[in-house]
């Protein structure tokens, strides 16, 4: 699943949650009002569940759930928790390179995009999931 699938994926299913935090829902209801597989809903909501803002319980009556209130989660803590980068940029140092203009260039495009994708970051932090949860809606699934 592409990454910007899965930030939709768990932004999406966390709105709803904040609409009935106290709910439990199945990977499968997820799933099935997502339009994916139970099997990717896990693994988007189990690496939440890993950054502490959800918790699941399994057995017959077992489910997901917010861990903690969705005021206190950010677009951010979604975003870093599934170790997001929307902003294209390179993990590694340059390949060396004999043209000292190449390196300069890579080296300072690298820089621009780490500092873009910190601002992004920052302006994520700035909003909850209540910020975008559409109160006025019955959410159902």
């Amino acid at each position: 699943m592409k990454r910007n699938s899965r930030l939709s994926l768990a932004l999406h299913t966390l709105s709803h949650m904040a609409g009935d935090p106290d709910r439990v829902r199945t990977s499968a209801d997820i799933a099935g009002h997502a339009g994916t597989n139970p099997v990717v809903v896990r693994r988007v909501l189990g690496k939440l569940r890993e950054a502490g803002l959800l918790s699941s319980e399994k057995g017959h009556a077992g489910g997901w759930r917010l861990a903690k209130p969705a005021r206190g989660i950010t677009l951010a803590d979604v975003y870093l928790a599934l170790d997001e980068r929307l902003v294209s940029g390179s993990d590694s140092a340059p390949a060396p390179s004999l043209c000292s203009v190449e390196t300069g260039l890579q080296t300072r495009v690298a820089e621009v995009l780490e500092d873009i994708e910190e601002s992004l970051v920052q302006r994520l932090r700035e909003t909850s999931i209540t910020d975008v949860h559409p109160r006025s809606t019955i959410l159902t699934f």
